[in-house]
């Protein structure tokens, strides 16, 4: 693998030109939407012939750009919007502008060649940053993309050791419901904004073709049935009509917004199987795909030879409003080479959590990491795109795989047509973007590269508490004493050595049951990691349904749980119904237990494991295992395989050696071991060679254009601004904008500011802003409760996300937080500096701000790690959160806290609360200078306590526009008032 320049973020304006890319819809024109929403199912709206009030998009009066010298934003304002009139109209590289030749006569169109710039560099680039390079080349206008722009990717070998900032305008953005909702809000609320500032609010309109899949609200409420699925899409649309009908409103009152249904699949999938085009074709323009998305798996399409990496919600909005992205190298690109083949026994899932484990710990945090070598040609599509989805939980931007045949097969059996792939293909040879493991390949410029044979990977899981603490299968049963035995922390939860041993017995509906620690709870085949992986749910298949032919069952109290990335898998995993024999019954089709939307456990099941301190297990093929997020009540969570996920719902337990103890009782009374029931890779392969066909894709996504029928029965207005109910728990205008003017803020400090809360490392945004269930104590319940809404209604905070009431009161409010201040006692709360009263989090801060008080927030390292979570930032600026503090931030949270103007400072190298003697009951004062043109990116900052010490911090603006984000108070009013200055 090949690590290449880490990115971090920001975004400059677009006059685009390279028109917007054409929705092409992929499959037979039989397959034309029969919603009376066509924007919100059609894949196939044409945004060449886009109605005139999208004109804007294509106008030389798009949102003025802030250019990497700013020093003063408003004079940058000025002396930017006096050079338009000026503005070269034409590409500077259109000398290279060649015609692409049908192998029949004509063409598929024209291409920006990078071969025709004879540039032997080109050759040593890697193939994502010629992917980077096209984009500058293509959007070349020598004002918002400059020659000089193009020879820092062309010369990357040796501009990337530097903080050099390059032009990027990702071609589509990707969003799910649960960040697409607050995006959607956003807009609206910006519209809002623009209409009071007496300008026109429908300039409010995405400039980039959005895909919003709707497939983060399903619950896990009814398993183990045959109707699970109709009866949790019923109380699915039952908790989230408001928000869907919220949803399809956007599709019709937004330009350019394609929303795909509740109940079609996982966003990530769907984009792999379906979205993903891999070349546009835009009014005769060629050129690569590129995504930006809300989650930060977007990385799967990486898989599919796509540059995609997960951004914040607001850089996303941003993105959408034509703000192009400016990526700058941080370091240089690593590659990763692959030789061998998989062992038999060995999954893909297998291969991502040992490379996750490689990578987490050489350090490739924020980089490109590129894959190749002869180990490729072993590796399915599917299996590359599992690798690609955890991109995040090893720290890379990307982790990409190069398009080649492998990538071509994909495509044909994906249901593209021929005409489609031969295009991709002629294309991206013609481009030096194509790698054909059958020609020589020349050698490309890598920092450093790291070499895995595919032969040493062995079977193994992940946990109990973080995705990259992987745990060799045949090491799990010693493991897990480790754990019972250890600290509390992510490898420990201190169980006295008197009570491990400890059986609890209980009634499950008149049945006798019993659970230990280590019993599992919890079996989820979830997530788009692996659910797009035919082989690992064939394999599930063969394991459940060997078991089924034995006799050996799950026990009654696992909740077990089948919940596909999209209508295709049913199809591929259909023979003799295995898994719903084995009582994994499909649940729905979308992000479930992975994402903490496993539902309720029943009651006897909760109050066994509540009134005795058990540590119970889940074990689920998802990505992330962080302590809380997948349910309240399993503190050890292992991630796994789905044949896995099968096998450990078989034993019962995580505290098992699969090698030497059985895993049930045949029929026959003999035992049965893990060998017994486990495929060989020739069985899978057979099943796979004959269970996956073109044919499953191409009627799962003409199906997918036609909507549910109670998604078809939503009716929604068609006003184009939006009505806000001020009774609405889910829907709610959020007060960023109510008091903004044209003049921005300007920079500030911090003074005398009290700290809030005090973390040590790892602290994710699943801490700083759950996703999963309202827990009936909080802020959040309270505020809803008190609104009428019942315990049974709450729903989770990520369906809640439209709502900033909630959401900032669900701020810091996972039970499994660990704050310093309250010196060892886990949970939601803090201490009240002044008058020492412990509190829910948000409750201290309300007080703070009534009393006019600032606050900081101090932590560890890997700050705000996790999913991509815009609460995680806005959450803690309506909490009046001034600064963080911490050893190191994760990429996109740091962008996200400066795109809500809180000022992200690091403690320098070796320096940590800990080592100064910061206890949280100091008060903290920032000095910045007032004035935003006497900062600079990555300046040292003197922080002063009330105690008199003192230390220098870096302040995490790494370039000039975010700084200029920070003196309009964030991104969004920055994005506003340009689209006012650019018509004035």
């Amino acid at each position: 693998m090949h690590i290449s320049p880490t990115y971090s973020s920001r975004f400059i304006a677009s006059s685009s030109p390279t028109p917007p890319p054409s929705r092409v819809h992929r499959f037979p024109s039989s397959s034309t939407p029969t919603s009376t929403s066509p924007r919100a199912l059609s894949f196939s709206t044409s945004i060449g012939s886009a109605p005139p009030s999208l004109a804007f998009s294509r106008r030389r009066s798009a949102p003025v750009n802030f250019r990497a010298r700013i020093r003063s934003s408003a004079s940058v304002i000025e002396r930017f919007r006096s050079k338009i009139p000026n503005m070269a109209s034409e590409n500077a590289f259109k000398s290279i502008l060649t015609g692409l030749p049908k192998p029949g006569g004509g063409e598929f169109g024209k291409y920006y060649s990078l071969p025709a710039l004879n540039d032997p560099r080109i050759d040593k680039l890697p193939y994502s940053i010629r992917i980077l390079l096209e984009s500058a080349i293509r959007n070349c206008d020598n004002f918002q993309v400059t020659k000089d722009d193009v020879e820092k990717i062309i010369d990357w070998e040796n501009t990337s050791p530097k903080q050099v900032e390059i032009p990027f305008k990702p071609a589509r953005v990707l969003l799910q419901d649960f960040t697409g909702v607050p995006a959607v809000v956003d807009l609206a609320c910006m519209r809002d904004a623009m209409n009071r500032l007496g300008s026109d609010s429908n300039k409010i309109n995405p400039l980039v073709p959005v895909d919003l899949v709707i497939d983060h609200s399903v619950q896990v409420d009814v398993a183990k049935s045959e109707n699970a699925v109709q009866l949790n899409m019923e109380l699915e649309f039952q908790r989230n009509k408001e928000r869907f009908g919220f949803l399809k409103w956007g599709s019709t009152a937004f330009h350019n917004m394609l929303v795909v249904p509740p109940g079609s699949g996982i966003v990530h999938q769907v984009n792999l199987e379906y979205l993903g085009r891999v070349v546009f074709n835009t009014n005769g323009i060629l050129y690569p795909d590129s995504v930006v998305g809300t989650d930060s798996h977007t990385t799967m399409i990486d898989g599919l030879g796509v540059a995609g990496w997960g951004v914040g919600g607001i850089e996303a909005e941003a993105a959408m409003l034509g703000q192009d992205k400016v990526i700058y190298f941080i370091s240089m690109k690593q590659t990763y080479r692959l030789s061998g083949k998989l062992q038999n026994g060995v999954t893909a899932t297998d291969l991502v959590l040992t490379v996750t484990q490689m990578l987490r710990k050489h350090g490739v945090v924020g980089k490109f990491v590129e894959f190749y070598g002869d180990g490729m040609s072993e590796l399915s599509l599917a299996d590359r795109a599992t690798i690609a989805n955890m991109s995040p939980e090893y720290g890379a931007t990307m982790g990409f795989f190069p398009v080649d045949h492998v990538t071509l097969q994909y495509l044909k059996l994906t249901g593209r047509s021929d005409e489609t792939v031969a295009m991709i293909e002629a294309y991206l040879r013609a481009n030096n973007m194509f790698v054909d493991y059958d020609e020589p390949q020349k050698e490309k410029v890598y920092s450093s590269c790291l070499e895995l044979d595919l032969a040493d990977v062995e079977p193994c899981v992940s946990g109990p508490k973080r995705p990259h603490d992987r745990v060799p299968l045949r090491e799990m049963k010693a493991d897990w004493q480790s754990c019972l035995d250890s600290k509390v922390g992510f490898k420990g939860f201190k169980v006295p050595k008197e009570v491990q041993g400890k059986v609890v017995k209980f009634s499950y509906h008149g049945q006798p049951a019993e659970l230990k620690h280590g019993s599992v709870v919890i079996a989820a085949i979830t997530s788009c990691t692996n659910t797009s992986n035919p082989s690992v749910m064939l394999g599930a298949a063969l394991v459940a349904k060997k078991a089924c032919e034995l006799g050996i069952e799950v026990k009654p109290w696992v909740k077990t749980s089948l919940a596909p990335g999209s209508g295709v898998v049913p199809n591929t995993c259909s023979r003799g119904n295995a898994l719903a024999h084995a009582c994994f019954n499909i649940v729905g089709y979308g992000c479930t237990t992975c994402i903490g939307n496993s539902g309720d456990l029943d009651e006897s099941v909760a109050a066994a494991i509540s009134d005795n301190d058990i540590v119970a297990a889940a074990v689920l093929s998802g990505n992330r295992n962080f302590e809380g997020r997948v349910h309240p009540l399993t503190r050890a969570n292992y991630l796994a395989s789905p044949p896995l996920v099968v096998a450990y719902a078989l034993a019962g337990t995580v505290n098992i050696d699969f090698e030497k103890e059985p895993i049930g009782i045949a029929k026959d009374g003999k035992s049965v071991y893990f060998r017994d029931i486990w495929p060989s890779n020739e069985e899978i392969a057979e099943v796979v060679q004959s269970s996956v066909l073109p044919d499953m894709f191409k009627s799962t996504y003409e199906a997918i254009t036609k909507g549910k029928p109670m998604w078809n029965a939503l009716s929604v207005p068609a006003s184009t601004l939006y009505s806000w109910d001020p009774k609405s728990t889910y829907i709610h205008e959020p007060p960023y904008f109510k008091d903004m003017t044209m003049a921005p803020p300007g920079s500030h400090g911090v003074k005398d500011a009290y700290c809030l809360l005090n973390f040590g490392d790892s602290i994710t945004t699943d801490h700083i802003s759950p996703a999963g269930s309202i827990h009936k104590d909080s802020p959040a319940a309270k505020y809803l409760l008190e609104r009428g809404v019942d315990r049974r209604d709450f729903n989770s905070y990520g369906s809640r996300r439209g709502n900033d009431e909630v959401m900032a009161r669900g701020t810091f409010a996972n039970i499994r937080i660990v704050n310093k201040l309250l010196k060892g006692e886990v949970g939601p709360k803090t201490i009240h500096i002044p008058t020492g009263e412990k509190l829910y989090a948000f409750d201290a801060a309300m007080r703070y701000k009534a009393d006019g008080h600032d606050t900081i927030v101090l932590a560890g390292a890997e700050y705000g790690s996790g999913s991509s979570r815009d609460w995680a930032a806005k959450g803690p600026m309506l909490l009046g959160v001034k600064a963080v503090i911490a050893k190191s931030f994760e990429r996109i949270h740091r962008s996200n806290l400066v795109g809500m103007g809180i000022i992200p400072l690091c403690f320098k190298a070796g320096e940590d609360a800990e080592t100064l003697g910061l206890t949280g009951h100091e008060r903290y004062t920032i000095d910045l200078p007032s004035s935003i043109s006497e900062m600079r990116p990555g300046q040292d900052v003197v922080v002063v306590t009330d105690t008199g010490k003192s230390f220098t911090c870096t302040a995490r603006f790494d370039t000039e526009v975010e700084l200029a984000y920070f003196d309009h108070g964030g991104i969004l009013p920055f994005v506003i008032r340009n689209l006012i200055n650019s018509t004035q």
